[in-house]
């Protein structure tokens, strides 16, 4: 049986594999806001469609919208 299954975030890792980036250079995105993440649990994640944001270049500092959505009332990206 085949499901379809979209994937809707990843974990840091994976997000640099997609990005051709270390990450380390990752996780200085996320901690200086250029790349939204999530914190569920103790896990990380980047939703597919902020690393698709960030390729197509909105992904300057100062951005609103998307990112503070994604970061709603848990606040911190660290």
């Amino acid at each position: 049986m085949h499901r379809d299954e979209t994937i809707l975030a990843v974990p840091m890792c994976e997000a640099a594999r997609r990005l051709g980036l270390s990450q380390r250079t990752v996780a200085n995105l996320v901690s200086q806001h250029q790349l939204a993440s999530l914190k569920v649990g103790r896990r990380r994640i980047i939703p597919v469609l902020e690393l698709e944001a960030f390729i197509k270049g909105d992904h300057w500092p100062g951005r609103t919208g998307r990112t503070e959505a994604l970061q709603g009332s848990s606040g911190s990206t660290e």
